[in-house]
């Protein structure tokens, strides 16, 4: 009833309609008698009415076109009511009537199978393209995605190295709140450490917010407010509204304009050590990925600005030692760094009462011990040549790692700092200052660990979307590509330029495919697993060649074999970021690679003829500079116990060399 509404509604009816009676008119114009008007076809001389039906092939066509193929019948038919009493009532010619009559009545009924053929061509071509274009969408969506995460791990990398290797303060929060924005891609960062004495969070550290804000915000008592509530309760919170805390509605908040924030709670030893806060002044939906992340982040932190504050601690207290002999002996008694002096032949003299602790001897058995009897064989090396470069004034890198056995037999790491005893200008002995950094290393092999899971994570991220690519969009995009054929064989009969169309879209969706698949295997090389590293190494070599420009040569040497499989993927990786780092920024045109087996260990090298940079002194110092893809490669070898050598210098090409132990 509403279609029928509609169409009686609709202007085209009418029109088709008029056009009808208008032609049913003029075609009986002589029987009706309406005087001055003669049928259309005697105004060509002609005595049949040929023209005259043929003028009903109009509103049948136009109706065919706007409505269908069902009212184009349906407009025929009624012609062919129309036309019918001339045809056997009054035609002169009745048989010639009749075949005239059902040939209109046929070229209408074609024309209008015609045109609905072809609304069904285009429906189905604008189906097609919105198919290829929600599959464009989606993989769009996985490559952004991936890009994010990588993104992510990649700071989330430098965060850990930077974190685990600062121990100054100021430095370490400025840099904390600086990488904790670029990370959650927010533009306020705010970072409170609470004081266990007061219970006050303390603002220590900030970006994007101005110093009004600063002012306003720089202490809080726990339980108070939104940083307050976060901090009491260790529970994140995010806020959508600041008129929730009466503490953040003055003109100094409105100014800042901030839209959304999200407070996580700093845990240190299963306690809340501070608040981290991130905002926006845009709309912003924070998810549960973003609360793990920034609670990861935030946990990393608490323990840094606890490393930090502890060295701070004992660096006051190192400095202290030197105000007099008796501050000196008070402290020295009483330090938390172990100390002790022994003579030439390494006889204990004197030793506080943190190398009891240290050692696990009573002041009694240490005096009446040897220091030499602490030390393992190749501590007693190291020992060796520290007191051989003292005696000699050759410089020595101090504090240096020492391992010494207590008394329980377990084993203690210390960062030592050796000095030469000197009386009446002659060396009498040695004195020692060691901090116990047996928990400390522990923390460090555990960033390790978490960084090692980290790559983990980042090459079972990399899998799973390859996978995806492979299995899910390149499976769509291929059973597109045959619908499209199939449809093409299958309508011989179709327009040159819908054919020619339907077959460069094909084209175009076979390039995707290919594109998709090239990106799923440089996600996931599958042969790494099959074939090991120097066949992939292979085909690598082959795709730059193919697809870059770049002349990149291999060359491996000694007996090829296959290493485990975390060591063939980091190596992989490794390789493939100088390459890709040769490819984005070096402006070179040749690059080669040398693989080197030998009986103990793997070395491989990726060197290019490309303009080169100014090398830093360290390698963790390229993150400032925004070389996060070196920093990645150091980390990668760092989980390899690899040693790694980077050389450039401007207008002189890059190399990276790494050799790595071989565990068989």
């Amino acid at each position: 009833m509403q279609q029928s509404t509609a169409v009686i509604r609709n202007r085209h009816f009418w029109a088709i309609l008029i056009l009808l009676i208008g032609f049913g008119i003029l075609h009986y114009v002589e029987q009706i008698g309406i005087t001055g008007t003669g049928a259309p076809s005697a105004h060509f001389g002609l005595s049949r009415h040929s023209l005259d039906r043929i003028l009903f092939l109009i509103p049948i066509i136009y109706s065919g076109y706007v409505f269908g193929l069902f009212a184009g019948l349906f407009t025929s038919f009624a012609a062919l009511l129309i036309m019918l009493p001339r045809v056997i009532v009054v035609s002169p010619a009745p048989a010639d009537a009749v075949l005239e009559t059902c040939g209109i009545i046929t070229v209408g009924t074609v024309m209008c199978l015609w045109l609905s053929t072809r609304a069904k061509e285009k429906a189905k071509t604008e189906a097609a393209l919105q198919k290829l274009e929600s599959t464009h969408r989606t993989l769009q969506h996985y490559v952004q995605s991936m890009r994010r995460n990588e993104r992510q791990l990649t700071i989330l990398n430098s965060i850990s190295t930077i974190l685990m290797g600062s121990l100054e303060l100021e430095g370490l929060l400025r840099k904390a709140t600086t990488m904790v924005s670029e990370l959650m891609e927010v533009e306020i960062t705010l970072l409170f450490h609470l004081d266990e004495d007061t219970q006050e969070l303390r603002l220590v550290g900030h970006a994007g917010i101005s110093d009004e804000f600063v002012r306003a915000v720089e202490v809080c008592r726990i339980g108070k407010g939104l940083y307050g509530e976060v901090a009491a309760t260790g529970q994140p919170q995010i806020v959508e509204d600041l008129s929730l805390d009466s503490k953040l509605t003055g003109p100094e908040f409105k100014k800042m304009q901030i839209r959304v924030q999200l407070i996580i709670p700093l845990i240190l030893r299963e306690q809340v050590s501070g608040v981290v806060c991130v905002a926006m002044r845009r709309p912003r939906q924070f998810s549960a990925d973003d609360i793990e992340l920034l609670t990861a982040v935030g946990s990393q932190i608490a323990i840094a600005v606890e490393n930090a504050r502890l060295y701070e601690k004992e660096r006051l207290t190192a400095q202290r030692l030197t105000i007099s002999e008796k501050n000196y002996r008070r402290l020295f008694e009483n330090a938390n760094d172990a100390i002790w002096t022994h003579d030439l032949e390494g006889n204990i003299t004197v030793a506080n009462k943190a190398c009891e602790k240290l050692t696990g001897y009573n002041m009694d058995e240490l005096i009446k011990m040897n220091a030499n009897s602490f030390l393992s064989a190749g501590s007693l090396e190291k020992a060796s040549e520290v007191r051989r470069r003292l005696f000699e004034k050759e410089p020595v890198e101090q504090p240096y790692e020492q391992h010494i056995v207590r008394s329980d037999g377990t084993e203690a790491t210390l960062m030592l700092t050796t000095s030469l005893l000197i009386e009446d200008g002659k060396p009498i002995g040695f004195q020692h200052i060691a901090r116990d950094m047996t928990k400390e290393k522990w923390m460090q092999d555990n960033l390790r660990y978490y960084l090692q899971e980290i790559t983990s994570a980042q090459e079972d991220e990399r899998k799973r979307i390859a996978r995806e690519l492979h299995d899910d969009t390149a499976q769509d995009l291929y059973a597109l590509n045959r619908q499209v054929d199939n449809f093409v064989r299958s309508n011989s009969d179709l327009p040159a330029d819908t054919g020619n169309f339907l077959t460069g879209l094909g084209k175009h969706i076979k390039k995707v495919l290919r594109g998709v698949r090239q990106f799923s295997q440089d996600l996931r090389p599958s042969m790494l697993d099959d074939l090991g590293l120097v066949a992939t190494l292979r085909w690598l070599v082959n795709e730059i060649n193919l697809l870059n420009g770049i002349k990149v040569s291999l060359t491996v040497s000694g007996t090829e074999q296959r290493l485990p499989p975390n060591i063939e993927l980091l190596l992989f990786r490794i390789i493939q970021e100088a390459l890709r780092n040769t490819e984005k920024h070096s402006n070179a045109s040749e690059a080669d690679i040398f693989i080197r087996f030998e009986d103990d260990k793997l070395a491989a090298t990726v060197r290019d003829n490309g303009r080169g940079f100014d090398f830093p002194e360290r390698i963790g110092d390229l993150s400032r500079a925004g070389k996060l893809g070196l920093v990645g490669i150091e980390e990668r070898a760092r989980l390899l116990g690899g040693q790694l050598k980077i050389q450039s210098e401007k207008g002189k090409g890059t190399s990276v060399e790494i050799e790595v132990p071989l565990q068989l």
